[in-house]
């Protein structure tokens, strides 16, 4: 592959695709504090039961998601980076803009198809982020996307919670003109990544799921990797399909509330991704690092799912936000045994795994929420979801390490010769 060449503004392409990652993310999280109210007005239904209506949005989103990944990451690898993430760009802006009109529910699920059909524009950017960068460097990087996302939700749900108070429709619009007006910044500034001599053609027989997993299976150790994420990302599943439910049925939290602690919990992860990740990683070697980052999510889920009091809470996220510096070193790791004209494939994987966990993680994190929130239950555990997620996120660490080890460790701690060195 022929990298992106220094120029005398070598940093500018990647502060304007974390700036496009940052924008985006800050549009997710607006609409996060007000959703359980939002369905609550359509269902008609109690916080408990409308948690469950939010799992099956979720699933709409997830489920797409999942099959037309591998599709935009090979459409990515074939025309470039830049024309699929603006197209995902505007997607989204329609999307929310729908959502925010919805009449009905089922209306609401026609935004999430629609999101879900084209939402690459995380994936996209990290493979631009693999374009552009030197395979050492890959980790530090990633973890800077990982940044984002912590200030995306520094900034979005804080921001959604006070628009909350004019209205559950409001944060929706507010979301859909900044994912407008990304498309337009990216339009006008993002640079392509991916040189025509560096791409591949389109094949839809690889443009697949399955297509995907027999690609990716001619790499060492590539599979078995991959099989750790789909348990840490199931049990991520919890904070995006929960969390508004949980407190406020637990701490009676209101939209403020919820969406100052997930600004919170966005600053933790600022900090982790953005700088504790690029000088533990390092130190710790990738391997040992995704060993400890998901170890340090299974204690800090195990405490949020039995924070007595609000401010407890906080300070469990707190720790548990130094979890964060395993995903950049687990991406940094796998994204090593890759070529650069497949990055688009792998990230297309990654989010396909991602979006299967999507598929099965909202119904399954929501239901258990809403049966340990009954009377049914032997007894009453509102954060029962995320003692789940404790479980999982053990299950990941243990996979990680049997297929790592599996296929030698130290495959998986040198770059790969056939990389050219990047700025």
């Amino acid at each position: 592959m022929v990298a992106m060449q220094p120029t005398p503004s070598a940093r500018s392409p990647l502060m304007i695709v974390l700036l496009t990652v940052l924008i985006d993310t800050i549009g997710l999280g607006i609409i996060i504090p007000v959703i359980p109210k939002l369905v609550m007005e359509l269902s008609a239904k109690p916080i408990a039961e409308a948690a469950v209506w939010g799992g099956w949005l979720g699933f709409a989103y997830a489920f797409t998601q999942f099959f037309f990944s591998p599709i935009i990451g090979g459409l990515s690898d074939r025309f470039g980076r830049r024309p699929v993430i603006l197209a995902s760009l505007l997607a989204f802006g329609l999307d929310y803009i729908i959502m925010g009109f919805a009449p009905t529910l089922l209306w609401l699920f026609i935004g999430r198809v629609v999101a879900g059909i084209s939402g690459a524009s995380f994936s996209t950017a990290n493979a631009y982020i693999a374009d552009i960068t030197a395979p050492e460097k890959r980790a530090a990087r990633f973890g800077l996307i990982g940044a984002m996302f912590g200030i995306g939700f520094i900034l979005g749900p804080t921001i959604g919670g006070l628009l909350g108070a004019y209205g559950p429709r409001v944060p929706f619009f507010a979301a859909g003109g900044l994912a407008l007006l990304n498309a337009i910044y990216a339009y006008v500034a993002l640079p392509e990544s991916l040189p025509p001599e560096s791409r591949r053609s389109f094949r839809i027989r690889r443009a697949n799921v399955l297509g995907t997993v027999v690609q990716l299976s001619r790499y060492p150790g590539v599979l078995g990797i991959l099989a750790s994420l789909i348990f840490y990302q199931l049990a991520h599943q919890a904070y995006p399909s929960t969390w508004s439910y949980y407190t406020m049925a637990k701490f009676g939290w209101d939209e403020r509330a919820v969406g100052l602690s997930l600004g919170f919990f966005g600053i933790c992860m600022a900090i982790v991704q953005g700088g504790l990740a690029a000088r533990l990683i390092p130190v710790f070697g990738e391997f040992n690092a995704v060993i400890f980052g998901f170890s340090i999510y299974a204690i800090g889920y195990a405490g949020i799912a039995l924070a007595p009091s609000g401010w407890v809470l906080y300070l469990v996220i707190a720790a548990t936000c130094i979890g964060g510096i395993g995903y950049p070193a687990w991406n940094g790791l796998i994204s090593k045994q890759i070529p650069g004209d497949a990055q688009g494939e792998l990230q297309g994987a990654i989010a396909s795994s991602m979006s299967l966990t999507s598929v099965v993680g909202p119904p399954i994190m929501t239901h258990v929420f809403q049966f340990f929130s009954s009377a049914a239950a032997p007894f009453l555990l509102p954060g029962a979801s995320f003692a789940l997620s404790a479980v999982l996120s053990l299950l990941a660490a243990t996979t990680f390490a049997l297929a790592a080890w599996a296929y030698r460790p130290r495959e998986f701690h040198g770059e790969r010769e056939s990389e050219p060195a990047a700025a």
